[in-house]
């Protein structure tokens, strides 16, 4: 079976759990270090430690730090149940959805009122940076946050896709055209059935190392010895493709951001429209890898891309790899199309990204 902290939280642009066993048991054996420092929603580092390796995450974004480190540092089911208790028996409605008239109008149609003032008191009480009980509460509060809301009762918000949070403006006119309501629904319920529903599947034995973290700055964070992966299965940020304020600004309100979308405020290597300016993300991302990869390490980049040329993007990450200062050897390649597109369930006719590339390679 699944196991079911995978799907912890819907997230746009992840690679399937499959790749990520398939290149760990291809790559690693039981006890090696497995890295991945563009993490997202965890699942390398927490199906690493499902087939009994070590694990580090790493991710700038905070929705992406929260969701991994709530996999793979998971809480037992009871510390949270007897943490929804207390913080459900310390809630005061009145004085919370008084709170919500200072948040901009989208918020008053994307939720119940009732329902608002408790995502309102999740928020200001909430220490998931500190708590790793809080943190799988927060991520559990992410995945449910917004979604299919009239096809599930899953989802607090009025009907968005589970994946990204549209556009406030965007989100109103749809709402309002259709006559769209927020259902009623009571976030300290759901939050006990999806901890419930998670836990179905046991926590694994291992914990990882996550960090909240530029790539570029993973070797001081210490969460790394120098040498010491044995394997960096990644997937960068695809070229000219989707950006991260943007599309989870609403989670990111959650864990503490502005009430609106944003660009450039947590990272200026989100999306990248030039090649240059690519080409040095990953160039920075292998100076960091020639730091930590250890002797005959395997490093698999999955890459994302609209028009260029499959040879162009090898020919890309061989380039830049030469600020590793280690010896590289490409081991091979394999192209495959994106048969079933997220951008295609919410912007009907865009073009996204169409086909990836795993480019897999060895350092001495």
């Amino acid at each position: 079976m699944r196991h079911r902290f995978h799907a912890l939280c819907p997230y746009f642009a992840m690679f399937p759990e499959a790749f990520a066993e398939r290149w760990i048991g291809e790559l690693t054996k039981p006890g090696d270090l497995v890295l991945d420092p563009f993490c997202g929603r965890g699942t390398m580092p927490f199906q690493a430690l499902l087939m009994g390796r070590r694990a580090v995450g790493s991710d700038i974004n905070p929705v992406a730090y929260c969701i991994t480190r709530a996999k793979t540092n998971a809480p037992t089911v009871a510390s949270l149940r007897s943490r929804i208790t207390r913080l459900e028996g310390e809630y005061s409605p009145r004085s919370h959805e008084a709170k919500t008239d200072t948040l901009p109008d989208f918020y008053h149609h994307a939720y119940d009122p009732g329902t608002l003032g408790q995502v309102l008191y999740l928020r200001s009480r909430l220490r998931w940076a500190e708590s790793d009980v809080d943190c799988m509460l927060a991520a559990l509060m992410l995945g449910a946050l917004h979604g299919e809301s009239a096809r599930s009762p899953s989802y607090l918000s009025n009907q968005m896709p589970r994946t990204i949070s549209t556009k406030p403006d965007y989100s109103v006119r749809y709402w309002k055209k259709r006559r769209l309501l927020p259902p009623r629904r009571d976030a300290f319920t759901l939050l006990r059935d999806r901890a419930s529903y998670r836990y179905a599947s046991d926590r694994p034995d291992l914990r990882a190392s996550v960090a909240c973290a530029d790539v570029r700055d993973l070797p001081r964070e210490g969460a790394v010895a120098a040498g010491s992966v044995k394997a960096a299965i990644t997937s960068p940020p695809y070229l000219d493709v989707t950006n991260f304020e943007e599309d989870q600004w609403l989670r990111l309100w959650f864990l503490g951001g502005p009430p609106h979308p944003t660009r450039g405020r947590i990272s200026t290597d989100d999306r990248h429209y030039s090649l240059d300016g690519y080409w040095g993300l990953i160039a920075d991302t292998w100076r960091t890898l020639g730091q930590l990869l250890a002797p005959s390490g395997h490093v698999l980049m999955r890459l994302g891309f609209k028009r260029l040329a499959p040879e162009r993007i090898v020919e890309g990450v061989l380039g830049s790899g030469a600020l590793a200062k280690r010896q590289i050897r490409l081991i091979g390649y394999e192209v495959s199309d994106i048969r079933r597109r997220q951008t295609g369930s919410f912007r009907p006719g865009s073009r996204g990204c169409l086909r990836e590339v795993d480019v897999h390679l060895k350092v001495a």
